[in-house]
């Protein structure tokens, strides 16, 4: 994700750095179009033409899918707002790849609704992969010449099954009884991204709340969820709202028993091929939620700890994933807990390392309210 002139913080500047990494670490998109005033973010309960300005074929869909529909567009194409926006002015009609875009989504719409019942099985990524230009002419890859189509892999027959590898995740992080004592847990270290570095807390309390405070100087930068609403907030800066992604990613990530959880929160587990991440072999096991995209989990396959999770952020044009790789794991009090972890989107990463962390700290629930006024600088 790159900044552009239009956003009114610049990376040059300390607050603007903090600011940046919370919008990074938040998943919540920036830079596409201008808030109504007086807005401490996108009204969810109108529709996007409401809300913005100049939507002329996303009529209708939730104001909250806006931006995560267009950084689907970004990752899809691999360009950035710029490349369809006027810097300062994206109600403007005076880049023709804008003109070009609505096109192409009209397009996209009339092939699902005419050929596969209106269900969203082709999207911008269809086609592009990354490009500006569609890819039109397959590539030949290594893997073609080394592996013939009948040779692909596919999941182990006599292999464990997706409910023995879980099980076997919840008895390496220390067993069912172990996780469901964590009441809290309190983590300070370092967030990096882009070769910068800034101090970040994170605090989680059982059953779902979790908010983590970057700061650098005086400036400081939150990312809360408190179990039923989501949002960041950065000093002067105004209180954003979670959309409705982000808000079942949070609810994901505060869940301090998700080893022993998520077995249940999910049905419909299958066992996938195995894959490698970094030098170990892990087992691929997948599991949906009705009307909801699927998770994808890697385990190792010596140690059983969970080492992936991909995941996907539904929108009117395609799912956005998010990956988050999983390292360090440490003993804390009788329960395995990753002190580093890395999360890629399409087109950006960050990482953080976790120095120090207290399980079952006494923790107020006014922690985690959110605030009613920017702070102040």
């Amino acid at each position: 994700m790159k900044l552009t002139p239009s956003l009114s913080w610049k990376l040059a500047s300390i607050g603007g750095l903090v600011i940046f990494l919370a919008i990074i670490i938040s998943s919540i998109p920036s830079g596409y179009a201008q808030e109504p005033a007086k807005q401490s973010g996108p009204d969810t309960s109108k529709p996007a033409e409401e809300v913005y300005k100049n939507i002329k074929i996303l009529k209708g869909i939730p104001s909250d899918q806006l931006l995560p529909s267009m950084q689907f567009i970004t990752a899809a194409l691999g360009v950035q707002c710029q490349f369809c926006h006027v810097d300062g002015h994206f109600d403007s009609d005076d880049k023709m790849p804008k003109q070009a875009a609505r096109h192409m989504m009209t397009m996209m719409f009339a092939i699902n609704k005419d050929n596969f019942n209106g269900h969203r099985e082709v999207t911008c990524n269809t086609c592009h992969r990354g490009s500006v230009h569609p890819m039109s002419v397959p590539e030949i890859s290594e893997s073609a010449m080394t592996m013939p189509r009948s040779e692909a892999p596919q999941a182990a027959a006599n292999g464990p099954s997706a409910d023995q590898i879980l099980s076997k995740y919840v008895a390496a992080l220390g067993g069912a009884s172990a996780i469901d004592k964590v009441s809290s847990r309190v983590q300070t270290g370092t967030a990096t991204f882009g070769g910068h570095d800034t101090p970040i807390e994170i605090y989680s309390k059982a059953p779902e709340k979790r908010i983590s405070i970057m700061k650098m100087g005086n400036a400081e930068s939150v990312t809360a969820y408190d179990g039923t609403s989501g949002w960041m907030s950065s000093t002067g800066r105004p209180v954003r709202e979670m959309n409705a992604a982000d808000l079942e990613a949070s609810k994901m990530d505060a869940d301090l028993h998700f080893g022993a959880n998520v077995k249940d929160e999910f049905s419909d587990w299958r066992v996938l091929p195995a894959e490698k991440v970094g030098d170990h072999e892990a087992q691929v096991i997948r599991g949906r939620m009705p009307d909801k995209p699927p998770l994808k989990l890697y385990f190792d396959e010596q140690s059983g700890l969970l080492v992936r999770l991909v995941r996907y952020a539904e929108t009117p044009l395609g799912n956005n994933p998010t990956q988050i790789d999983y390292s360090d794991y440490r003993d804390v009090e009788g329960v395995k807990v990753p002190f580093k972890w890395t999360v890629s989107r399409p087109g950006n990463s960050f990482t953080i390392q976790i120095a120090k962390t207290e399980q079952n700290v006494p923790l107020d629930d006014a922690k985690f309210a959110k605030p009613t006024a920017p702070a102040q600088p």
